[in-house]
């Protein structure tokens, strides 16, 4: 596929386990470091209050909760395959996979469905932040809509959320496409700690334009945010309610479950459909020692690395990750 590094072999040395991978080698310094989920919460009122937010019930348990009704968006009627259902990462929402959504729509004759996890964007907020709570958002959100068969792609955060909804539920799932994510653990726990403190410390007086609220904010995060593009990323969560400025993600909750987050649920049982992990090959989060956990869970998994790009594929080689994912679909 374009873009993607050159197709190796299961040598020991390369560590290669997967059943296919297209696997560039990157450096041996590469580590476990940063990554640009997304999330946000709010500066006094939470955005969740008045905002259709959910509370689990006492009783209740992480894995069991109700499920909440997702704020999504269809585009294009529905096609000769099932429709290709996208999941944002940490801290994101629908809007960070539109022109993507908007080219697979066009280019494969799909209908595309993009959604706003738990906590995230326009969905309800519930203080349950887990995978087993996320995949059963999509699986009400599924059987809201009719759809009984799905193509999923999840990116990082989203990407646990899909092989979750894949492995309880493979019946609902024809083909799953990860984007720069494994089933593994992620050790990036201490350093979203500090994006999230950072956020809830963040001090914005009423009645300042949004410009100046962002610039303000920019301003504020930066001693624990370094990097420009990810603050940025970040603001996206900035919302004004009712002359008040917000994160409009539910900074509590995620900071609660933050392990849970950078973590993945066991599983015994794989998932059997064809299954895609398409990696950045300038990325740590898909790495050769991972390889063996997902042999286990997606025995028919083809793993592919876009020349070039980070953490964010699909911004960094737009084109590239677009066909990698029409190569991918069935033939209608």
């Amino acid at each position: 596929m374009p873009g993607a590094g050159r197709r190796c072999c299961r040598s020991p040395e390369r560590g290669c386990g997967a059943p296919t991978c297209t696997h560039v080698l990157r450096p041996a310094t590469a580590q476990h470091g940063t990554a640009r989920h997304s999330t946000a919460q709010p500066l006094g009122a939470p955005w969740g209050a008045g905002h259709g937010q959910h509370h689990a019930g006492l009783g209740e348990s992480p894995g069991w909760q109700r499920a909440v009704p997702l704020s999504h968006a269809a585009l294009g009627p529905a096609g000769p395959r099932p429709p290709l259902v996208l999941l944002h990462g940490l801290f994101g929402s629908r809007g960070n996979l539109q022109t993507a959504a908007n080219a697979l729509a066009r280019r494969s004759g799909s209908q595309v469905l993009t959604l706003d996890a738990r906590n995230h964007g326009g969905s309800p907020h519930s203080p349950v932040m887990t995978y087993e709570a996320m995949s059963l958002d999509v699986q009400q959100l599924l059987a809201r809509l009719g759809i009984t068969k799905c193509i999923v792609l999840g990116h990082s955060m989203g990407g646990k959320t899909a092989m979750a909804l894949a492995l309880q539920r493979p019946d609902l799932v024809e083909r799953l496409i990860s984007v720069d994510i494994s089933p593994v653990s992620t050790t990036l726990v201490s350093e979203f700690s500090a994006y999230i403190s950072a956020m809830k410390s963040v001090n914005i007086p009423a009645g300042l334009s949004r410009s100046a609220a962002r610039q303000l904010a920019d301003s504020q995060l930066s001693p624990a945010v370094q990097h420009p593009q990810l603050r940025q990323f970040l603001l996206t969560n900035l919302v004004e309610v009712e002359g008040r400025y917000v994160w409009r993600v539910n900074l509590e909750a995620i900071s609660h479950h933050l392990e849970d987050i950078m973590s993945f649920p066991v599983f015994h049982k794989p998932y059997p459909g064809p299954t895609l992990f398409l990696g950045g090959s300038n990325s740590p989060y898909i790495s050769s020692k991972d390889y063996p956990e997902i042999q286990r869970l997606f025995p028919r998994a083809d793993i592919q690395f876009i020349e070039g790009a980070g953490h964010i594929v699909h911004q960094d080689k737009f084109e590239e990750f677009i066909t990698a994912v029409l190569n991918f679909l069935p033939p209608p």
